[in-house]
């Protein structure tokens, strides 16, 4: 690649050391793109037809495309397959297609990432071409149009996602917690409701997420009872903040589903109940309770706490003592899983980097819009979300096994018998 390079250092098409940034991603893509169709093909060099000649060749390249990613626009110029197979069940031609660039991509994934990100901010639609032009070193794929025609996409995966079959999914923990964004909602005390869960397999998932009112019990039913119809079993443990809306709605839909109380938020209001000084003090003795190494030494810190901060001040002691069942439920489940079941943090931590992102904006008809983009965000992040601890666990919880001060006493066979 020869480019001619200004006294400022700037090319014709940009800063000098971007382009050579785009030209190293273009070689690098296209030994990528050669690489995958090599292996095809060797892979499949035994298939023959009659007179001994293979059924899968090499056959050029395509047109070259432009190819928006985090480097800039890429032109890419794509090697062609020619599969003779026929497929036996439907009669059709077998095709090659590439995992790493397919026939329709014309945007990296994750610019689709920053796409929902910016409009969340408060980007509109004709801004997004200079606000990453400047970025991207190209405007290609970034009109105006495409970017209304990708949120009315996301629109349609996100009403999908709410439609889809849960019964093929068992969800044994499930979180919840009502997300105040203050993103193009229509009303000021309007959240985002969010229940997440965790498989059998072990590996967490987003269940459920619409818009509602983080304290209204009618919310919390209206999203569990579609969950419910659409397959949702009961889960053996769900995990949630101290709002009586989403409890009350537990309890009618699925009442057969332990109760667990997040001891961060049950931390903060404990502590807005003393004063400053006491504060630090309390917060030891309330992490005592909860990193306590069974269930019979956290009553014991109970107590304790209880004891030390009762007289002077029984507010914040009775906001303890009221909920100690629920707030030591976790202690019956594995103790590798505690650290997970004893909080919210797996929705509180997915949603601290949107909630960062985010600003008040306010638009006409642009609420599906909003939930959308936020249902994307989640979707990415999704992909890199690590499993519980101790992930072969979680089926036996399922089945009903019996576990004492973290360890199974007790295995699913003999709770059958």
């Amino acid at each position: 690649m020869l480019s001619v390079v200004n006294a400022d250092g700037t090319t014709e098409t940009g800063c000098l050391i971007d382009d050579i940034v785009r030209e190293g991603a273009r070689r690098m893509l296209a030994a990528a793109l050669e690489a995958e169709v090599n292996a095809y093909i060797a892979e499949l060099a035994d298939q023959r037809d009659k007179r001994g000649h293979r059924l899968v060749v090499r056959n050029g390249y395509h047109q070259p495309r432009s190819v928006t990613t985090v480097a800039g626009a890429v032109e890419v110029k794509a090697p062609r397959v020619n599969d003779k197979r026929v497929d036996e069940a439907t009669g059709e031609r077998k095709r090659f297609s590439s995992a790493i660039l397919p026939p329709w991509c014309r945007t990296s994934p994750k610019i689709s990432e920053v796409l929902p990100l910016l409009y969340l901010h408060g980007l509109s639609s004709g801004d997004f071409v200079p606000a990453l032009e400047q970025f991207l070193g190209s405007s290609a794929g970034l009109s105006p149009a495409t970017v209304t025609r990708l949120t009315t996409q996301w629109q349609a995966d996100h009403k999908a996602f709410g439609e889809r079959d849960l019964s093929a999914t068992d969800y044994v923990y499930v979180w919840a917690d009502g997300i105040h964004l203050r993103i193009r909602l229509e009303e000021a005390k309007a959240a985002v409701l969010v229940v997440m869960g965790v498989r059998a397999d072990g590996t967490k998932e987003l269940i459920a997420m619409a818009d509602g009112y983080r304290e209204s019990a009618e919310s919390w039913a209206d999203l569990l009872r579609n969950c419910q119809r659409r397959g949702m079993r009961a889960p053996a443990l769900a995990v949630g903040d101290g709002a009586l809306g989403f409890w009350n709605a537990l309890n009618e839909v699925f009442p057969e589903t332990r109760h667990q109380r997040c001891w961060v938020h049950k931390t903060a209001n404990c502590l807005d109940s003393l004063p400053k000084s006491a504060q630090p003090a309390a917060k030891k003795a309330i992490q005592d309770i909860y990193n306590a190494e069974d269930k019979e030494h956290a009553a014991e810190a109970v107590k304790a706490f209880a004891k030390q901060y009762g007289a002077k001040f029984p507010r914040a002691v009775k906001k303890i003592v009221d909920d100690e069942d629920e707030l030591l439920a976790f202690y019956d489940f594995p103790a590798e899983h505690w650290i997970h079941l004893r909080t919210t943090n797996p929705i509180e931590s997915t949603f601290a980097t949107v909630r960062l992102r985010t600003k008040v904006t306010k638009g006409a008809d642009s609420r599906a819009a909003a939930l959308a983009m936020v249902f994307k965000l989640v979707e990415s992040a999704q992909a890199r979300w690590r499993a519980v601890n101790a992930p072969h666990l979680v089926a036996l919880v399922r089945a009903g096994a019996r576990f004492e001060r973290g360890q199974l006493v007790e295995r699913p066979e003999a709770v059958a018998a």
